[in-house]
């Protein structure tokens, strides 16, 4: 006799119990090829340990009371040429911001004048930069800026567009107590020390490793470079060069000699090797800016004063892999998606022309919706569709770009209707 046939309900157990096994394998099949395919960090590759037999006081006593930072500082570059923790630390007892600490006066965290002393160009460079005295100012402002500080801040191009009228007013809106963790955590980069030199190089160069591959890795950037104003991060990881780092990224040679670097070390470019490594027949540079045509993050983009000669170093970087055509090609397209962007930024400020004339809108800052959307317009999705196109991230140009601009736009304009309306105009 025939027994019945099966139900599919008495199938389905086992068929899970096969697709569930399934998975395990499939899953431990990548877990092998992962464990396989990137070489393991040995003992054998790290820098030998420089205070293995140091008795240096300040080494005696903090490998009892912090030996995390004495482990990082033996196997750094810096302790194996020599540098003590009073050539970076040590100062004066008049020195400002020095505090007294077993018996000598120490900087709790050295300053970029320190730095200096063995990084002079590399200091020179970072103050000219974006990520020196304007992204401080970016947040709170130039008012308290003392005078030579405020002429630094002034003779550096990235100053002219104002950030006194544009940011920081969010910042006071939200205070102080929000504010030192969220704007001041990436715009004290450039925060100006007690001594007045700018900018903390840790931001970068975390202490007390300086390891070269840490300050290489777009990581790095990404503690800033992220979100909805500046999503440099995630540009990066969508565009070509970005996927080429996230597949083949361990086998870059991430602890190559500054200045050498080649397509051999770098098979495609990280946020360092475009804008600040020594690459092809470009130096190396600490100014983030030095390699760039445009203001991006300006609300109407402008080109920089050098933009010719920026072009050209930039450009000495993509030509060692792109030809001369494609690089040409790519910047007539990109300068144009620039102007376009340009282009709906000043239709939003058309918009709101009239209200502001005939004082319908607060003069206060981001008092009320139609601020915050004529704000987003250029600083949420105008700089991203820019990043995006400049970046070779088509998924930010469009929807978190461009798309969102004419949202805005659309938003404004019903906004400023209702209120001419409301207004009898």
């Amino acid at each position: 006799m025939e027994s019945p046939a099966k139900s599919p309900s008495s199938r389905f157990p086992r068929v899970l119990v096969i697709g569930l096994a399934g998975l395990v394998v499939l899953l431990g099949l990548i877990l092998v090829w992962r464990l396989t395919s990137q070489p393991a960090v040995t003992a054998a590759d790290r820098r030998p340990d420089a205070l293995a037999a140091s008795t240096d006081r300040c080494v005696a006593c903090h490998r009892q009371s912090s030996p995390g930072i004495v482990e990082q500082y033996g196997h750094s570059t810096m302790a194996a040429a020599k540098v003590t923790c009073n050539d970076c630390h040590t100062v004066a007892a008049d020195y400002p911001g020095a505090v007294e600490h077993e018996g000598v006066y120490v900087l709790r965290s050295p300053t970029s004048a320190m730095c200096q002393k063995c990084h002079q160009q590399e200091v020179a460079q970072y103050n000219q930069s974006r990520h020196g005295i304007p992204a401080w100012v970016a947040v709170v402002g130039s008012k308290d800026l003392s005078p030579a500080l405020l002429a630094a801040y002034q003779s550096i191009p990235e100053g002219q567009f104002a950030p006194d009228k544009s940011r920081n007013q969010i910042a006071a809106l939200e205070g102080e107590d929000i504010t030192r963790f969220a704007c001041e955590s990436c715009h004290s980069i450039g925060k100006p020390a007690a001594d007045e030199s700018i900018g903390q190089c840790q931001k970068c160069h975390l202490r007390h490793e300086f390891s070269l591959e840490q300050a290489r890795k777009p990581e790095t950037c990404n503690a800033c470079h992220i979100g909805p104003d500046h999503p440099q991060w995630e540009i990066y990881t969508e565009s070509p060069h970005g996927i080429a780092y996230m597949t083949g990224g361990y086998r870059y040679n991430w602890e190559a000699e500054p200045g050498t670097l080649t397509v051999k070390d770098f098979p495609a470019p990280t946020c360092a090797v475009c804008h600040l490594s020594g690459f092809g027949g470009t130096s190396t540079t600490h100014d983030v800016g030095e390699r760039l045509t445009w203001y991006l993050f300006a609300p109407v983009s402008e080109r920089r004063p050098a933009w010719q000669d920026n072009m050209v170093r930039m450009q000495s970087v993509c030509l060692e892999c792109h030809n001369r055509e494609f690089i040409s090609t790519f910047y007539t397209d990109a300068d144009k998606a620039t102007e376009a962007v340009n282009g709906f930024v000043k239709q939003g400020q058309e918009i709101m022309k009239p209200l502001r004339d005939q004082g319908l809108v607060s003069t206060k800052p981001f008092d009320e919706p139609i601020q915050y959307s004529e704000y987003e317009l250029w600083h949420h999705w105008g700089r991203t569709a820019k990043f995006g196109a400049w970046m070779q991230g088509p998924d930010y140009t469009q929807w978190h770009g461009a798309y969102e601009m004419l949202k805005a736009l659309a938003d404004l304009r019903d906004l400023a209707a209702e209120k001419l309306q409301n207004a009898g105009k």
